[in-house]
């Protein structure tokens, strides 16, 4: 089996990514490997809405540019890696990467230029009729990464059953109600 040396945990900054950099940090300290943190901003992070120029104007702003996007989005990241750096220090080294671009693209350029061995990521859950149109970012790098991807996804909550389709299926007997 080969040896996991190097492991690429890209982050959206949402509870969904904090459950992959969670398991993450915890395989990087069991196989002794590098671990590298990466998030990807695209334009519609830089998109200003608002001007203090024309306050009262709806949509007056415009696009910054992409070297404060970038700079925004690292301490966006750094806000985020704040709770988990108990987490991070068990891992023997840990990187962390702002790039700007199509991410599922990004992630698949990082993890080859990285010779990453693994790439961690966690999937939404949500099946909206984006998702059948276009697919999910971790669809798209699963199919263009140089190498394999690990989805790790939370539990789902178990949906109440009982007296949908078991009367049906089970014969337990019911309560009768009594007739007045």
């Amino acid at each position: 089996m080969k040896q996991i040396s190097k492991i690429l945990v890209p982050t959206d900054l949402s509870e969904h990514s904090r459950r992959a950099l969670s398991y993450g940090c915890w395989l990087a300290a069991e196989e002794r490997a590098t671990l590298f943190i990466l998030h990807v901003a695209n334009e519609f992070n830089g998109w200003e809405y608002f001007s203090d120029d024309l306050p009262l104007a709806p949509l007056n702003g415009g696009p910054w540019p992409a070297d404060r996007i970038l700079s925004e989005a690292g301490l966006d990241l750094t806000n985020f890696l704040q709770p988990s750096m108990a987490e991070l220090e068990k891992a023997p080294r840990a990187s962390k990467r702002v790039l700007f671009g199509a991410v599922a693209q990004q992630i698949a350029a990082v993890a080859e230029e990285e010779k990453a061995d693994l790439i961690i990521m966690s999937p939404r859950r949500d099946r909206k009729l984006r998702h059948v149109f276009f697919g999910s970012v971790t669809d798209t790098v699963t199919r263009i990464s140089p190498c394999p991807v690990l989805s790790v996804a939370g539990q789902l909550p178990s949906k109440p059953w009982r007296g949908r389709f078991a009367p049906l299926y089970l014969p337990w007997p019911r309560r009768k109600i009594a007739a007045v």
